[in-house]
């Protein structure tokens, strides 16, 4: 009777059968995993390429490597790869019939505008520039207003009557831009130079609408303030130059 205890109690303090089972199935999956692993070929370049295209897309920046659903060798195009020059070659392509066919229009639209006030004897007092958008008519505010009024000066007056003509041989659209200089205001009527040059802008406008008979549609007020300045504001010179009302002739195709 003794002897079956001590038997019994031998067999209940060993291993579990089924873990001897377990183990080998264990060694079997690592050996297989391991020959798998030694069999494939990792591309480091590749597997930087796409560390760094993740990283670039989750960072919400632009990268130069592009994706397709394709599982070829060429899913990643590196930087100055043939397939990159030639799209670049394209969009200079692109990009060069667009300015044959936009700049030229431009140009004869500054050209007209400097011929009109060179005619006109207006050169000295308003300046002219081209840009991607249209032409820019620029006058001085001294000419236009008063220091920190939005009230028409008989100069300003005058200047607007003369540039009646150029505005209307254009049929385009004109975006009237008031800009100041960093000055604060100091004014119940104007808080800030947005309300200022908001003011001017529209100032000009009605008066071309209701004196000068332009056409409403065409026109549209702006105001920037001082955070358009096209000098630094560090001297009473080149403050007096960022304070100006802006007349833009829209470029339209």
């Amino acid at each position: 009777m003794a002897r079956k205890s001590l038997k019994r109690k031998e067999n209940s303090s060993g291993a579990a059968p089924w873990l001897t089972t377990f183990s080998d199935l264990m060694s079997l999956l690592l050996t297989f995993f391991v020959l798998l692993y030694s069999m494939s070929n990792i591309d480091a370049e590749k597997f930087r390429n796409i560390a760094y295209s993740l990283q670039a897309a989750l960072a919400g920046q632009g990268q130069d490597y592009v994706f397709d659903n394709s599982n070829s060798d060429s899913d990643l195009l590196p930087p100055n790869s043939e397939e990159e020059e030639n799209i670049k070659e394209d969009i200079l392509d692109d990009q060069s019939m667009l300015n044959e066919r936009i700049y030229p229009n431009i140009i004869n639209m500054y050209t007209k505008v400097v011929d009109y006030l060179k005619e006109n004897n207006l050169d000295a007092e308003v300046s002219v520039k081209m840009q991607s958008d249209g032409v820019y008519v620029e006058i001085k505010d001294a000419i236009l207003f008063e220091f920190g009024s939005a009230q028409l000066k008989e100069s300003g007056i005058k200047i607007l009557d003369e540039l009646e003509g150029l505005l209307k041989d254009f049929d385009n659209k004109i975006v009237v831009e008031g800009h100041t200089d960093n000055v604060p205001t100091n004014n119940y009527i104007y808080p800030t130079n947005w309300e200022l040059s908001t003011a001017r802008a529209v100032s000009v406008l009605r008066y071309l609408v209701e004196e000068k008979g332009i056409d409403p549609t065409r026109l549209s007020a702006r105001g920037y303030g001082e955070y358009s300045p096209i000098a630094p504001n560090d001297t009473p010179e080149n403050r007096a130059k960022n304070r100006r009302v802006n007349l833009l002739i829209v470029f339209e195709e």
